[in-house]
């Protein structure tokens, strides 16, 4: 396996993108960038402060950003997306243009539901389970205009997703 290929890994909240995207970053030797880790590194706050204090569509502005940020770093060969960076077209173009390869990883609501619930991580954009459900429903279709989908299944570790991946996207 090598590390010529770039990919965006891409799905709902809580499917366990940061995760895979460590293993993968490990299983290859190759440097991997979290959006939204870079995000709050350069912003100083946490994503739920900006989404909390300046609005979504702010912080969607300031994730365009710092993808463009990611994107021209050529030695990063894995992106882990924040569960609505795909959501944007802009943003979808920027990685296509970028020459990455998109993947999807896909899981039912139930699995990532429990994810979020059980995260340290506050989530402004599923405080409940109906926003959240209303929010998985709606990205669905989205998420689908990825180049790769790999379905999450509930006995897979991230590191055996990671393995997955790295055979069948980078072999």
């Amino acid at each position: 396996m090598n590390c010529e290929k770039r990919i965006a890994l891409t799905g709902f909240m809580g499917v366990g993108k940061s995760s895979v995207a460590r293993h993968l970053s490990y299983l290859l030797r190759c440097q991997k960038i979290d959006l939204d880790t870079l995000i709050e590194v350069s912003e100083h706050r946490r994503i739920a402060e900006i989404i909390n204090a300046d609005g979504e569509a702010v912080f969607r502005r300031i994730e365009t950003e710092n993808l463009k940020r990611a994107l021209n770093k050529t030695d990063v060969r894995i992106l882990s997306l924040g569960g609505g960076t795909w959501t944007m077209a802009e943003n979808r173009d920027l990685i296509r243009e970028h020459g990455m390869t998109s993947v999807w990883l896909e899981s039912n609501f139930n699995h990532c539901w429990n994810n979020i619930r059980f995260s340290r991580k506050e989530r402004p954009l599923a405080r409940n389970k109906s926003s959240a459900r209303k929010l998985f429903d709606a990205r669905q279709e989205l998420y689908c205009l990825a180049d790769w989908h790999f379905i999450v299944k509930p006995d897979l570790t991230s590191f055996d997703i990671a393995r997955q991946i790295a055979e069948e996207v980078f072999s």
